[in-house]
């Protein structure tokens, strides 16, 4: 009897090792090999006499292995992955006729499952080889780089708004790339063609971030909810060092699946992928992040912490909510970094979706809910240090601020008369203040947290002139007001008032506005 329990016993174990080895052997995958390598003669094919780059990290979204000594990598990979490789400093992959990126490999051989807009073709087994090609490029240690949060176009026609709101002004720009933070599109993946054609003729390489209206909304889960995004863009989450800062572009939209919406988070696979990547980046080198849906708003967020508040140099963007901010995360959130993270929540393209009346040419104003236009950032980078300009759409960069004030105060009525002023890029580090020039000294200015008046007036006229019309959205508290009353015994008369600013890198800006004191 024990003898026969002996045996069964032993061929139990045996079937369980041997379905250990399976599993284990499935999950393992495929070995995807190649080279990363200098093309000298920039045809993307790999010639003997070109030599291989050491060093280069080779990922399959979760491992990374380095190039050896002659640029020759090894990676286990399962199906529906995408290669891709991590752009060193000093190099540039190649890119496509609209400027896209071209740094990975897609790795689905019976491609996207079907959807309303198409996925990724069917690529067929691993190839033997699996190359990436560089260039050396200059990169120096100070440079600029152009964000757009939300461009979102509906249709062609909100895409031409774009050509002519921001990107004819942005063709030559000193920037050396440009990033997009997610909603690039407004559900229409079909316009990423468009899309793209349009922002290529800035002529800089730009990176993509997903956000959640550039989903597959008919996917049943978040895992296959990138399939459009993969095709156009490659893989939803990467990095990339230029000049002396590391680059990491996150996927924070979860899909929860048809009738179920999103939510922000980060996956497993990414976070694990952040992990690793982050292994290779030395302590004293600025991480800049870039994200669609604002760090505050994701809910396992503290994951992401863990692995960065530890370096003294961390840099966060995201857009998402239609309005500018800089946020200063500290331990009432959960980071334990030494210094509060920097999280800027980007100024969008697309303003207020690209409502409300429009100008002679033909454009929405389309300010933001915070009373911001919209426009763009730009930000110099300059070794660890990192400096944000709000840039306007179509105004000039002087264009830093808003001051609102009656057209005429009765001399009575100047002791309680409320003078704002939104300064769109403006934060808990900023000064500002303001005098009647000739009648007042320097006065300073109180932050507050309130609906942009402006906003509010200009919304409440745009309803009552046209019932019928698109409505601007609702105001949303703005980030960036400074209120004061202005002063009293200032003469009848016209007058100017002056108002400067010192933002966070203690530069000045001064802006003015006509104020009529009557009887």
């Amino acid at each position: 009897m024990f003898a026969d329990l002996d045996c069964c016993c032993t061929r139990i174990r045996a079937l369980a090792v041997l379905l250990l080895l399976v599993v284990s052997s499935e999950g393992l995958g495929e070995l995807a090999k190649g080279r990363v390598y200098e093309d000298l003669n920039r045809n993307e094919v790999y010639d003997p006499s070109e030599r291989g780059v050491p060093g280069v990290g080779v990922s399959n979204g979760r491992e990374i292995v380095r190039t050896d000594s002659a640029g020759q990598w090894r990676l286990e990979v399962s199906d529906d992955d995408i290669i891709f490789i991590i752009k060193p400093s000093g190099w540039m992959t190649p890119v496509t006729a609209d400027q896209l990126p071209r740094f990975y490999y897609l790795h689905k051989p019976h491609g996207s499952p079907a959807s309303k807009f198409p996925g990724v073709e069917a690529t067929g087994p691993l190839p033997d080889q699996i190359n990436f090609p560089l260039y050396r490029q200059s990169e120096p240690e100070q440079f600029k780089v152009v964000f757009f949060g939300d461009p979102q176009p509906r249709n062609q026609t909100e895409l031409d708004y774009i050509a002519h709101d921001v990107i004819e002004e942005l063709i030559g720009t000193e920037a050396r790339f440009g990033v997009t933070l997610g909603d690039i599109l407004f559900d229409d993946l079909a316009l990423f063609d468009s899309f793209n054609a349009t922002v290529g003729l800035i002529g800089v390489p730009w990176y993509n971030v997903i956000g959640n209206h550039d989903l597959n909304l008919d996917a049943p889960n978040d895992r296959f909810s990138d399939e459009t995004f993969h095709r156009y863009y490659g893989p939803n989450y990467y990095s990339f060092d230029f000049g002396k800062v590391h680059f990491i572009v996150l996927d924070n939209v979860e899909w929860l699946g048809p009738g179920e919406s999103y939510r922000g988070g980060f996956n497993a696979a990414q976070l694990q992928y952040v992990a690793n990547d982050l292994k290779a980046v030395p302590n004293d080198q600025l991480v800049v992040i870039s994200m669609h849906i604002p760090l505050t708003n994701v809910g396992n967020r503290s994951e992401l912490y863990r692995l960065i508040e530890e370096r003294p140099y961390t840099l966060s963007l995201s857009g998402h909510t239609h309005w500018q901010a800089h946020q200063f995360i500290s331990s009432e959130d959960g980071w334990m970094g030494k210094e509060p993270h920097h999280h800027i929540v980007n100024v969008t393209v697309s303003g207020s979706w690209w409502k409300g009346f429009k100008d002679e040419q033909g454009i929405p104003h389309t300010t933001m809910r915070d009373g911001a236009p919209n426009g763009y950032s730009i930000l110099t980078f300059d070794g660890h240090e990192a400096t944000f300009d709000f840039k306007a759409a179509r105004r000039p960069e002087s264009y830093q601020m808003n001051i609102y004030a009656p057209e005429a105060v009765a001399v009575a009525e100047l002791g309680g008369t409320d003078l704002v002023v939104n300064v769109f890029a403006g934060s808990a580090k900023s000064t500002v203040k303001y005098r009647i020039v000739g009648e007042s000294d320097w006065i300073d200015m109180r932050m507050t947290e309130s609906h942009d008046p402006e906003y509010v007036r200009t919304r409440d006229r745009e309803i009552s002139v046209a019932p019928d019309a698109p409505e601007l959205n609702a105001p949303e508290k703005s980030y960036h007001l400074w209120t004061a009353k202005l002063p009293q015994g200032v003469s009848i008369g016209n007058h100017r008032i002056e108002v400067e600013t010192v933002d966070m890198y203690q530069r000045e800006f001064r802006a003015s506005r006509i104020l009529r004191v009557i009887p």
